[in-house]
């Protein structure tokens, strides 16, 4: 072995130690993030709901690690509570829009014709409307809530993923092992579980693990129009929209919610960014 090539091996150790190091941290973050998340009724250091008007917007300190709002609810115990609704919201809508995009991509990739047709158009019409906008008009016709809101931005979000899977499943359907499988007389549903879902399944991970922290932004900003959760619940983009007019003389306020999102989604980015270096296959091959 020649010292160039060495090199070479102790660099690429380098940078498969440092990935890993990378997914503990980040994956450990993201998994708190959900814990708390799970847990927040028991971690809320006072009830998220209950008014108290006698220690209203108190500044961030003391007894109230993050402060009170206007109705000297803790901020701290909204935040927290807040995490709930947010976070949960999000994967719910990233398993749907998984679920729904990954199967029309799998049919229409696996068996083409005019139902592949159909289905496509139908996607390029979802595509073709500005993505928050005509999520903002179908909660508005829904009249608002968080479900609604998870409905709304899954009607636009579904269509990348039918994209993706397709895609990927027409790639697969023209390599040799794929033609064997059908002469051995693999049936239909064999060679889709057995053959193309493990081989696009990395693909379809890595793009959900990255909308998870796009689907909390778009979530909160519904709630922030509005359009998602309803006061007096507890959710980051509702909370930051009831304190958007106390932003000069309580600034607490906004900020709390604002830097928790700040926060949850660069964690699931890097999170998301860390799992496509793990799956990628050129970094596998190294």
């Amino acid at each position: 072995m020649t010292e160039k090539q060495k090199i070479t091996i102790r660099k690429q150790k380098v940078v498969k130690d440092h990935t890993k190091r990378k997914m503990i941290i980040f994956g450990a973050l993201a998994v708190g993030v959900v814990l708390t998340a799970v847990f927040a009724p028991y971690l809320v250091p006072y009830d998220p709901y209950e008014q108290d008007l006698g220690s209203a917007l108190l500044p961030p300190g003391g007894a109230h690690l993050l402060g009170t709002d206007r109705y000297g609810r803790d901020m701290l115990s909204r935040v927290i509570m807040g995490s709930r609704s947010t976070v949960f919201s999000a994967l719910l809508l990233v398993l749907v829009i998984t679920g729904i995009g990954s199967t029309v991509g799998i049919i229409c990739g696996f068996h083409g014709g005019k139902l592949d047709s159909f289905l496509m158009r139908l996607s390029d019409v979802f595509l073709a409307f500005p993505g928050m906008v005509f999520a903002i008009a179908v909660a508005s016709v829904m009249r608002g809530g968080i479900m609604n809101a998870v409905v709304a931005l899954a009607c636009i979000s579904w269509p990348k993923y039918a994209r993706i899977a397709r895609s990927q499943v027409l790639t697969i359907k023209s390599t040799p092992y794929m033609a064997a499988a059908k002469l051995s007389g693999s049936g239909t549903l064999q060679m889709i579980f057995k053959h193309i879902v493990p081989n696009i399944a990395g693909t379809v991970v890595v793009t959900a693990v990255l909308d998870i922290g796009t689907m909390i932004m778009e979530i909160a900003g519904l709630s922030f129009l509005g359009l998602g959760a309803t006061p007096p619940t507890a959710e980051w983009g509702s909370m930051m929209s009831n304190g958007r007019s106390m932003l000069q003389t309580s600034p607490w306020v906004i900020l709390a919610p604002g830097t928790t999102i700040f926060l949850t989604v660069m964690i699931f980015n890097l999170a998301g960014d860390t799992v496509r270096d793990i799956l990628d296959p050129r970094q596998r091959g190294r």
